[in-house]
């Protein structure tokens, strides 16, 4: 049997990420800043200073929360996951712990690039460089079992294309996107070559949660609304924008993956969808939506799986712990939760843990 594929898990990004920066914008790299813990902000006592601003923003309109950086004390102390292995510092802890939980491959997302970072194409470059090379290093420990998606420099397409050619030979497995980027929709066609050269090199799309839209993170107060709007509600966004304007029959062999937005959405979606395009609907039924515009989405383990199956398709779900993180989207124990539902069929559960994230990733 196949083993198991968790196709959500994160990196906390660590000081060492920051070596692989080019020596040019070494004098820009992130730095690490502290400030007591006996302020407003708590435990939240550390930070990325990237071109003067803080990453996180641990309070008000704006504000995100980030796992990353570890020295925060919110993070040093959490006994959960050791940092060595939430950073993947030490690649082998990391192997050890999925071997403690039945995984067999992680595919590893981002953390600090979940929000928007810089309008500064050239730094935006070098980080996103400095970041797929970490990966690829990670990667290197074990090429079978690590996997991951690469962060693209979207302020220039070249270089995205670069990144993506050298990212593929080093063990990635898809493109990182957010629902929105910038102040850019994904229909927009400014993403048509990196779509195309993604469809060539066997890459997804992946678009997940993440803050991408700094006029929309504006909007929206930390302690009251927390990161929904402008952060987990994008992939629906991208998803609506894709489907409407028939970006998958542009790119017809372009795999597209909506990760940790849960999968809740699709029916209301495609409700809409149906009716906003009724005149040009030409799927007998919603799961032929998904399978031949190739859109996998991913579930969480206590939601109506069995309702979800039947809008999208068993072959379309996928699901991932969200391992590193620990947030209300963490299933830390993906395995024992799923089993312990009793609804699911034994047929669902192997598409949704095994088969389906290696097609989504051309595992």
């Amino acid at each position: 049997m196949l083993g198991v594929v968790d196709a959500d898990t994160h990196i906390a990004e660590s000081q060492g990420i920051w070596g692989f920066i080019d020596k040019e914008m070494y004098p820009r790299r992130p730095v690490l800043v502290s400030i007591p813990d006996d302020t407003l902000y708590d435990a939240s006592n550390a930070f990325w200073l990237i071109d003067g601003n803080i990453f996180p923003k641990p309070s008000g309109k704006g504000g995100f929360r980030l796992v990353t950086p570890s020295e925060a004390k919110s993070q040093s102390s959490r006994g959960d996951i050791t940092i060595a292995s939430r950073e993947i510092t030490d690649p082998k802890l990391r192997l050890a712990d999925m071997d403690r939980l039945g995984i067999q491959i992680q595919v590893v997302y981002p953390t600090l690039f979940l929000v928007y970072l810089t309008d500064d194409a050239a730094l935006e470059v070098a980080l996103c460089r400095a970041y797929n090379k970490f990966l690829a290093h990670v990667w290197s420990a074990d090429e079978e079992r690590l996997r991951w998606v690469a962060v693209l420099p979207l302020r220039s397409i070249e270089a995205s294309l670069d990144e993506m050619r050298i990212a593929k030979e080093n063990g990635a497995t898809g493109v990182f996107f957010r629902g929105l980027e910038g102040n850019l929709p994904l229909d927009d066609p400014y993403f048509f070559p990196v779509y195309k050269e993604a469809e060539r090199l066997n890459l997804p799309i992946c678009i997940h949660t993440g803050s991408g839209a700094p006029a929309l993170t504006e909007l929206f107060n930390l302690e009251r609304n927390h990161t929904f709007a402008h952060g987990r509600a994008l992939p629906l966004f991208a998803f609506r924008d894709l489907v409407h304007n028939g970006i998958p029959e542009m790119f017809p062999k372009l795999r597209f993956g909506f990760i940790e937005a849960s999968a809740g959405w699709a029916p209301f979606l495609v409700h809409i969808l149906r009716r906003l395009l009724a005149n040009k609907w030409k799927f007998s039924n919603s799961q032929d939506l998904f399978r031949e515009y190739r859109l996998f989405v991913a579930c969480e383990a206590d939601e109506d799986i069995p309702y979800l199956a039947n809008c999208i398709g068993e072959d379309n779900l996928i699901i991932g712990s969200d391992y590193g993180h620990n947030d209300p989207s963490a299933e830390p124990l993906l395995l024992e939760s799923l089993a312990q539902r009793g609804d699911l069929s034994a047929k669902l559960s192997d598409s949704i843990l095994r088969t389906n994230p290696r097609a989504l990733y051309g595992l």
